[in-house]
């Protein structure tokens, strides 16, 4: 399949310009809409002007204005509404993106970095993984065993490699590719529900527009701005919440680093991969979080079942995500009493 050979990068791309396509087809409910609109402002002004004339009193025609300004919204509802909704948000999401970008740079180079130290690392620890001797005892030991440096460095990426091939690496491997494409794949389900949900209010904004001109209907203009706003918000607040595990995990790699040149502390590998596991289980969960914190930012009614449902999904992922944690933390963890 096409799909299986593009990077989740493309896709969040794709759905990017499905909206900007999809966003066009609002083009015959503006005219459905202005049907609608005129004749809800028919009653709309019909029943003032027959109340005013009744008890006798001066028509407010400020009153009357506001189908009017419904109408040239509808109207014009791809360039006045959504135009302007999507340039107030836009810098939003172009904000987060760049900081989770920035934020993603820095892990990898950190995990460059850390890569150098750990095939540089004498070969005991790259075997042992407990402790780091000294200068001094590790020349002699090598003088002991009648090794010379070339002997010795093609020993140490042996073993580093020898070790790469172990069946608790190999685990561990597994483990951390299905826990980051499970990370990726919650990161593009959100991604592609609030892609629906936004062309959804797009295409029919300009009928809720139209009915809001409705008296007693005045009310779902607000809810459908609201309702717009907060899943617009998602994609920030998604990045934002990659920005600050990308932020751990860079504190962890110079953590990681401090402990590898320390010749007096003690790195495991194995405790590493584990801290990794926990934390894309806590972003895999967070990211059914994301409706939920939007809707705190702005507060939209009539969205309490989906949420339910988002959080029920992240539940169930929490579940099977801490299994898989834990039966690698486990595993980890037995290796290194073992040891």
């Amino acid at each position: 399949m096409v799909l299986l050979s593009l990077s989740f990068d493309s896709l969040h791309g794709i759905l990017r310009r499905l909206y900007d396509e999809m966003t066009e087809l609002c083009q015959p409910m503006m005219t459905l809409a202005t049907a609608i609109a005129a004749l809800g402002a028919l009653f709309y002004i019909a029943y003032r002007v027959w109340q005013s004339l009744s008890r006798a009193e001066p028509v407010d025609v400020f009153g009357m204005l506001r189908p009017f300004c419904l109408g040239i919204c509808i109207l014009f509802f791809d360039v006045i509404v959504l135009g302007s909704l999507n340039g107030i948000l836009s810098p939003v999401v172009q904000g987060t993106g760049a900081m989770l970008h920035d934020q993603t740079f820095d892990v990898r180079k950190f995990q460059e970095e850390k890569d150098r130290l750990l095939s540089e690392m004498p070969l005991k620890v790259a075997v042992t993984g407990e402790f780091n001797p000294t200068d001094e005892e590790l020349e002699k030991e090598i003088a002991d065993m009648g090794w010379s440096e070339e002997d010795y460095t093609v020993m140490q990426r042996m073993s580093h490699t020898c070790y790469s091939f172990s069946l608790q690496s190999i685990v561990q491997t597994i483990m951390r590719k299905v826990m980051e494409f499970l990370f990726r794949a919650a990161s593009l389900v959100v991604d592609t529900i609030r892609t629906f949900f936004l062309i959804v209010l797009s295409v029919l904004g300009p009928i809720a527009f139209a009915i809001s001109v409705f008296d007693g209907f005045q009310g779902t203009l607000v809810q459908w701005l609201a309702r717009y706003i907060s899943v617009y918000l998602w994609l920030p607040i998604s990045d934002l919440l990659g920005v600050m595990l990308a932020r751990i995990q860079t504190l962890v790699l110079q953590s990681e680093m401090e402990m590898i040149r320390d010749p007096l502390s003690v790195f495991s590998p194995d405790g590493s991969t584990a801290i990794y596991l926990v934390f894309m289980l806590i972003g895999l969960v967070g990211y059914f979080c994301v409706p939920t914190v939007a809707n705190w930012v702005v507060q939209a009614g009539g969205m309490g079942a989906y949420n339910r449902n988002m959080n029920n999904t992240a539940s169930k992922a929490a579940n099977v995500g801490g299994a898989v944690a834990g039966a690698s933390t486990g595993n980890v963890a037995g290796v290194l009493l073992k040891k």
